[in-house]
């Protein structure tokens, strides 16, 4: 579990065509401190860690591998990771840690749209639209999570939906390099996904 709060900004340092894809990411975590086998949520999605290292040369000190299935690859943004994409960054939750964010999974349903973004003070406020079927899961000052970001729902028309990004995660996440047109991974709020299932699920049974 993760809790949408980015840590690190971490860059793709390679691209490898296995059975599988392997992606090495440049990192400032510790590799000593990441275990082989812990989940690292890479973009919003849960990835896990078979390989750590010391990087040779300058940038970002350390690194870790994660393998990426086709599936992955297609239904997330990670199937448009190049050397150099840079990537938000969060370790797993551990108990005792504060849950500054909102409950997040690393399982990403869908992919959303960046339709616009204009500066708003001193923020940035953006308009993103959903996947179609997704639309029923975002709700006014609900939580929704994009690329690994806990973000807060401030209006809703239809599949689109507004959220503001205070300069602190706009400095710290790769929003401040997104542009209108580009791809999301999206992750719906834990709650609304089993809510959602629960009415579905009354509905079919005519409310027994």
């Amino acid at each position: 579990m993760f809790t949408g709060i980015i840590t690190d900004i971490g860059r793709v340092l390679s691209v490898e065509m296995r059975g599988d894809t392997r992606f090495t990411i440049g990192t400032s975590y510790d590799s000593d401190g990441i275990a082989l086998g812990a989940s690292i949520a890479c973009g919003g999605a849960c990835l896990t860690v078979i390989e750590t290292g010391v990087s040779a040369g300058g940038g970002l000190p350390h690194w870790f591998a994660v393998d990426v299935s086709a599936e992955t690859l297609s239904k997330t943004t990670l199937g448009s990771w190049v050397e150099g994409t840079e990537v938000n960054l969060e370790r797993a939750l551990a108990f005792g840690d504060e849950l500054g964010g909102h409950l997040v999974t690393g399982h990403v349903d869908g992919l959303a749209h960046l339709i616009s973004v204009h500066p708003e003070g001193d923020s940035h406020r953006i308009m993103i639209e959903v996947p179609e079927g997704l639309e029923g899961y975002v709700a006014q000052k609900g939580s929704i999570c994009l690329d690994g970001v806990s973000l807060t729902v401030n209006e809703v028309e239809d599949r689109r939906f507004g959220v503001n990004l205070i300069p602190h995660t706009w400095d710290n996440t790769t929003f401040r390099n997104r542009v209108e047109g580009d791809v999301l991974n999206m992750e719906v709020d834990l709650l609304a996904r089993y809510v959602a299932r629960l009415m579905t699920t009354s509905a079919v049974h005519g409310g027994k």
